[in-house]
């Protein structure tokens, strides 16, 4: 027996045969009234709402990009972001998502670096973003790898990885072609090999700590085995 406003369905049909009386014929607007006042609560909030039109994002001025990078990154990084001094990261032609996490991060503490944090505590999300689109139009130049022997196992552990320490392909996330995946995974073809090398022992010993998948993965390699992918990765193109 299904309950029904307090009754049971019988009783609702009986009451209804018993108490037959004319009806008086409601007025349409009355009607419309009664109707929506008797609607449960939730079918009212089930009734469509228009949500506000969020502002469009303001896009990147790349001629303060380049003014942040002319009066703060340039000693480092260089005017254009290309090969500067093997221990800094050349960062022409990177993803801006990306360039953006970095520095929000040095920022923040997440990514340790004292000097990267000094940089970036001086600027707000907007130079952020106008910095990165700056450096991102920028082309990255080509580079090397140096020893034939090694890089011939880095290639290895970059196309397939390596099955028995659970260590996947590198080019799963950052591209056969080491081109990466725009605000996932960083640009890595041509990257100095120093400073892969010294990201990945950073990763692997903690001191890096703001990627947790790079962490594990950096964990299961070798000295020489870092080393390799390092200089395969600088002479990737």
């Amino acid at each position: 027996i299904v309950k029904f406003a307090g009754f049971c369905a019988p009783c609702v049909r009986s009451t209804a045969l018993h108490n037959q009386q004319p009806q008086t014929r409601l007025r349409p607007m009355k009607a419309r009234n009664l109707l929506l006042g008797a609607l449960p609560l939730t079918a009212l909030l089930a009734l469509p709402v228009h949500a506000a039109t969020p502002a469009p994002t303001a896009q990147p001025d790349l001629a303060k990009g380049q003014a942040i990078s002319t009066q703060i990154c340039g000693a480092c990084h260089t005017a254009d972001g290309s090969r500067g001094s093997p221990a800094n990261p050349i960062i022409a032609g990177q993803h801006p998502e990306y360039l953006v996490k970095q520095l929000q991060e040095f920022k923040s503490g997440k990514r340790n670096n004292p000097v990267m944090k000094g940089f970036a505590s001086t600027l707000s999300d907007d130079d952020m973003r106008n910095v990165a689109a700056f450096y991102a139009s920028k082309s990255a130049k080509p580079g090397f790898a140096k020893d034939k022997e090694l890089v011939r196992l880095g290639e290895r552990i970059w196309r397939g990885g390596i099955a028995e320490k659970a260590v996947p392909a590198c080019a799963g996330c950052h591209s056969p072609n080491g081109a990466g995946i725009p605000a996932q995974y960083p640009r890595l073809a041509g990257q100095h090999a120093d400073y892969s090398e010294a990201q990945m022992n950073a990763f692997r010993s903690g001191l890096r700590a703001n990627s947790a998948q790079m962490t594990a993965i950096a964990a299961r390699l070798s000295d020489r085995e870092i080393k390799a992918v390092s200089d395969y990765v600088a002479g990737l193109r």
